[in-house]
C-alpha cells in the first residue's frame, strides 16, 4: 500500500466517523430508546442466567427464570419512574425555599470574607444570584415528566420485541453464510458479547441497587428530604464511571450545606456517604466483575467524553457497554485486531 492510499483511507475514515457522529446527534431521539431497550433486554437475559447459577435454582425451567427476570426488571423500572415523577412534583414546590437558603448562604459567605460592603459584590449578588430562577428550571423538568413516561413506554415495547425474537435469532445467524466456520465465528462473537455485557450490566445493576439502599438509609438518618429520590439518582449515576459517584454524593451534600450553613456537617456527611461508594466500587465490584470488560481506563474516559457530548447523561451511561462491544468486535477482525489490542486494558484479548 502506497502513502497516497494510506492518506486516502485516513481521509475516508475520518469522513465516515464525522458522518456517523452527525447521524447519532440528529437521530438521538430515535437511537436512544433503541439502545436503552437493548440494555433492558441484556439485563433481563443476564438476570435469568444469574438465577440459573444460584444453588438450588438450577432445575428451574428457563421460561420461568425469564418470566421472573422480566417481572423483577419491569417492577424496578416502574418504581424508578414513579418515584421520579412523584418527587419532581414535590421538589418544584420547595425550590423557592432552596433558592432563599442559597441566597442567605452566599450572603453569609460574603460577610465572612468581608465582601458584603463592596459595590462589586452587591452587583454580583444582584445580577447572578438575585436573578436565579430555580423554580423555572425545575418546572421545566416537571413538564418533561410526560416525555419521560412516553420514552419509558417506547423502551419497554422495543425490549419486548427484542426478547420475543430471541428464539428465532439463532436461525437468522445460521442463514447469514453458507460457510459453517463463518457461522460458528459469528455465533461465538455474539455469545462473547452477550456474556461480557450481560455480566457487566447485571452485576453493575445489583451493585447500584445496593448502593442506592445504603445511601437511602444514610440520608434517612441525616434527615435529608426526598431521600428515596436522591437514592435512585445515586444508583443511576453510578453507571457513569469515575464521575457518577462523585456527582451522586455532591447533590445531597449540597442540601446539607443549605440546611446547616456550615462546612463541618457537610464534610461529615460526605465521609459517611463515601463509605458504601468506596466499599462497593473498590472491593466488591472488582471481585464480582473480574475481567468481564477488558477496556483501558483511558479509553473509557475518552469514550465517556464522546458519548456524553453526543447523547448527554444517557450517553455517559451507555459509554462503557458500547466501548466494550466495539473492542470485542474489533478483536475478531484480523485487520482491526491491533486497534482492539490498543483499546484493551492489558493487551490481552482472551
Amino acid at each position: 500500500m502506497t502513502t497516497q492510499d494510506g492518506l486516502a483511507r485516513l481521509f475516508y475514515g475520518v469522513g465516515l466517523a464525522l458522518m456517523i457522529g452527525w447521524i447519532l446527534v440528529i437521530g438521538r431521539t430515535i437511537f436512544l430508546p433503541i439502545f436503552m431497550s437493548i440494555i433492558v433486554a441484556y439485563v433481563v437475559l443476564g438476570l435469568a442466567e444469574l438465577i440459573g447459577r444460584v444453588p438450588g435454582f438450577e432445575g428451574i425451567p428457563a421460561s420461568l427464570r425469564y418470566a421472573f427476570a422480566i417481572v423483577v426488571s419491569l417492577g424496578l423500572m416502574a418504581l424508578i419512574v414513579w418515584l421520579i415523577v412523584q418527587n419532581a412534583t414535590q421538589v418544584s414546590t420547595l425550590v423557592p425555599v432552596y433558592q432563599d437558603q442559597l441566597l442567605a448562604l452566599v450572603q453569609r459567605g460574603a460577610v465572612a470574607v468581608g465582601l458584603d460592603d463592596e459595590p462589586s459584590w452587591q452587583s454580583l449578588r444582584r445580577d447572578l444570584v438575585g436573578h436565579m430562577n430555580l423554580h423555572r428550571v425545575v418546572l421545566g423538568s416537571v413538564v418533561s415528566v410526560a416525555s419521560i413516561i412516553g420514552t419509558f413506554a417506547v423502551i419497554l415495547i422495543y425490549a419486548a420485541f427484542i426478547l420475543s425474537e430471541q428464539k428465532s435469532f439463532s436461525n437468522k445467524i445460521a442463514r447469514l453464510s453458507d460457510q459453517p466456520a463463518k457461522v460458528t465465528q459469528i455465533r461465538e462473537l455474539i455469545r462473547d458479547v452477550n456474556r461480557r455485557i450481560g455480566t457487566y450490566l447485571v452485576i453493575k445493576s445489583l451493585i447500584n441497587i445496593a448502593l442506592g439502599v445504603a445511601s437511602y438509609v444514610i440520608m434517612l438518618v441525616h434527615g435529608i428530604e426526598f431521600a428515596g429520590f436522591w437514592a435512585i439518582l445515586i444508583g443511576l449515576l453510578n453507571y457513569i464511571p469515575y464521575f457518577g459517584g462523585i456527582v451522586g454524593v455532591a447533590l445531597p451534600s449540597f442540601l446539607v450545606l443549605l440546611e446547616h450553613g456550615e462546612i463541618w456537617p457537610v464534610i461529615a456527611f460526605i465521609l459517611v456517604m463515601s463509605i458504601p461508594q468506596v466499599a462497593l466500587g473498590n472491593f466488591i465490584e472488582p471481585r464480582l466483575m473480574g475481567n468481564s470488560l477488558n477496556v483501558s481506563p483511558f479509553v473509557i474516559l475518552v469514550s465517556l467524553a464522546v458519548w456524553t457530548s453526543l447523547w448527554g447523561i444517557v450517553g455517559a451511561i451507555l459509554a462503557v457497554p458500547i466501548m466494550a462491544i466495539l473492542v470485542i468486535i474489533l478483536s475478531e477482525i484480523d485487520a482491526t485486531r491491533p486497534i482492539a489490542v490498543l483499546l484493551s486494558k492489558d493487551g490481552s484479548l482472551n
